[in-house]
């Protein structure tokens, strides 16, 4: 484990003022683009947490009424991706968008997050920031497209265009002072807002060459939460775990492993008899606000109900010392060796103690996690079970909404969208669309699905209604935000080993 400063042997900050054009496209109203590609993660619900109002003598350039952050993916510490803060744009305008397209030095497969009016290099600007898939944390002018700064981590140039990536999206500090971000050497690094420099970097894995940081990074009451899993073809030796770091002075507080569950901190992974149980769903860490629990989904692995808890779903006490809750289905040997992970996709709290499971087998599965308490394996024991939109594997992080005293369920696959609404303690199908999609996002009444083949949907979220398709490059695992008037998507497959890529803005004119 390191906790030291990286900032030497050509890593570190390089500002930036680059160019990036400008391009009049505006959104085009019907139907979304069909192609099925793989896609990714889960997602969960919380209240509100992140956003504060804008001081409006600050910032001219900022539009009147608005300012709010988005400060992690998922919008909040339960990954509910439903945004409660108005964003400016309604089905009436946002055809009138236009698209800025930024030219990036990496490929971002994950989500922006968002401050506003934050002091940056000195000034005050609006600022989307971004962890490439190598690992270079760039902050970006929302109105401009400039590049503010970039950090880069010392040791780039050794694993650039291999194999070795992240997908991790970074997470704000409530101070708005700092971030946090991962890079494929295995650490979590804090960063400056103002100029990106470095301030502590602490290793989460003993053999980062195995063990990936693949899911969004979250944050909870002074600390960072993190989790691993494993590279494509899942190649041993690697244990999935969830690790918790003190976010002032980054030290690893404490590690779960979700294999060998016996022994705390990290451990190398070739002394765990077991392998895999990768920890990569795309909502990574989904937190209870009220109780401060650590939701997580574990891929396929070996399952006893005891110290191997591959394909499962978990709940561990805040400081990830102590297992809390746990479900795996009946059949998790069939799961396990068919390669159909549940974790492909993080646990959602639906709110009511409920939550919602899905998985490679194109299953969602809801649970009343009130007889899943404890420590005693419970294996079974659904409330229902109904497939996913296209009965595909789920790989994207759902979004929940409560609205008018009803929950809904919003969810995309490689095939289709599906709204569920709660009813009775029940999910009961409300509408559905033939038009795939990564992690969806709610935003001000609007539903937003990016196609990884190309183009971003935008739907009357209650209603299914089709309202606009926002024209861009294709993807992988990338998904939106929507906030103070922008929309911002990144674009590009991390499993092209690309260092170049595009951040899309969408801006009100």
């Amino acid at each position: 484990m390191s906790n030291r400063p990286r900032g030497g042997g050509g890593g570190g900050v390089v500002p930036s003022a680059e160019p990036s054009g400008t391009v009049r496209l505006r959104s085009r109203p019907g139907a979304c683009l069909v192609l099925a590609l793989a896609v990714a993660g889960c997602n969960s619900v919380g209240p509100r947490a992140g956003s504060q109002p804008q001081d409006s003598t600050s910032g001219g350039s900022r539009r009147a009424g608005l300012g709010y952050d988005w400060t992690r993916f998922g919008w909040d510490v339960g990954r509910s991706d439903a945004s409660a803060d108005p964003t400016g744009i309604t089905a009436a305008n946002v055809d009138s968008l236009v698209l800025q397209q930024v030219a990036l030095d990496g490929t971002v497969d994950a989500s922006a997050i968002y401050l506003h009016g934050a002091v940056v290099n000195g000034g005050t600007h609006d600022v989307f920031f971004v962890t490439t898939t190598y690992g270079k944390t760039l902050a970006v002018d929302a109105d401009s497209g400039t590049v503010l700064w970039r950090y880069t981590p010392s040791g780039y140039a050794g694993w650039a265009g291999s194999y070795r990536i992240t997908t991790a999206t970074p997470v704000a500090d409530p101070d708005r002072q700092y971030l946090y971000a991962a890079s494929p050497d295995g650490h979590i690094q804090k960063l400056a807002v103002n100029d990106g420099h470095e301030v502590w970097s602490t290793a989460i894995t003993e053999l980062p060459t195995r063990e990936k940081i693949a899911s969004a990074l979250n944050f909870f009451d002074g600390h960072v939460i993190a989790t691993t899993g494993g590279y494509i073809g899942d190649a041993p030796p690697y244990q999935g775990h969830v690790a918790v770091l003190d976010a002032a002075g980054g030290a690893l507080l404490h590690v779960w492993n979700s294999l060998c569950s016996d022994r705390a901190g990290l451990i190398d992974p070739t002394s765990c008899p077991e392998s895999d149980s990768a920890i990569w769903g795309r909502a990574g860490a989904v937190i209870d606000s009220v109780s401060g629990d650590i939701f997580v989904a574990t891929g396929n692995g070996l399952w006893d109900g005891n110290t191997y808890w591959g394909d499962a779903a978990l709940e561990l006490d805040p400081d990830a010392t102590r297992l809390v809750g746990n479900y795996t289905p009946t059949n998790t040997a069939q799961l396990n060796a068919s390669d159909a992970d549940l974790g492909s996709t993080s646990p959602v709290l639906l709110g009511g103690g409920l939550v919602a499971q899905g998985g490679k087998d194109g299953k969602i599965r809801l649970l009343d996690w009130k007889t899943m308490q404890g420590t005693t394996a419970h294996q079974g024991g659904e409330t229902q079970v109904v497939s996913t939109p296209s009965g595909n594997d789920l790989f994207t992080a759902p979004a929940v909404l409560h609205s008018g005293g009803t929950t809904w369920l919003f969810v995309a696959d490689n095939s289709g969208t599906q709204a569920w609404k709660l009813s009775g303690g029940r999910l009961v199908s409300a509408w559905q669309s033939s038009s795939p999609g990564t992690s969806p996002v709610v935003a001000g009444g609007l539903l937003y699905v990016y196609d990884p083949g190309g183009g971003l949907q935008v739907y009357e979220a209650e209603t299914g209604q089709a309202v606009a398709t926002l024209p861009c490059g294709g993807g992988h695992w990338n998904s939106p935000i929507v906030v103070d008037g922008r929309i911002a998507l990144p674009e590009g497959n991390a499993n092209q080993h690309g260092t170049s890529g595009t951040l899309n803005i969408w801006r009100l004119p």
